[in-house]
């Protein structure tokens, strides 16, 4: 999936749910430690929007942060700089459809010292078969 998608705010609310809408289509946060948690194991995690593949499954850590975190990016993800709260944080977004997956910062576990801090209603686990 290499071809961008873009689609009317009306085209996403009929496809997504107001709390995946709020925060994939309008960079909302989801509270932390409300997503149930994704299954550990083989597989990839996809977005939820579109469908593009963002991260490995062997990159996930458990950083007791209350959101799923990565340790690098397997996928189609885009930074920009972010200074809304008061803060400059870097924002992560899927590259296919723009949407707000979370933000990236420089805690996380070695090789990469990347925390992805990643809303879990932006992903969708796949598990490899």
């Amino acid at each position: 999936m290499s071809e961008r998608i873009t689609k009317t705010d009306a085209e996403w609310r009929t496809e997504l749910d107001p709390e995946t809408f709020r925060v994939t289509r309008q960079a909302g946060t989801e509270r932390p430690f409300s997503h149930p948690g994704f299954p550990n194991g083989p597989g990839h995690y996809d977005c939820v929007c579109c469908g593009a593949r963002l991260f490995d499954g062997d990159a996930k850590f458990e950083s007791h942060c209350g959101w799923p975190s990565f340790s690098r990016a397997g996928g189609k993800i885009d930074e920009h700089r972010d200074t809304s709260h008061a803060m400059i944080r870097t924002e992560v977004r899927c590259h296919v459809c723009d949407a707000h997956l979370g933000h990236v910062f420089p805690d996380g576990p070695p090789p990469t010292g990347l925390r992805y801090c990643i809303n879990g209603v932006a992903l969708r686990f796949v598990p490899e078969i």
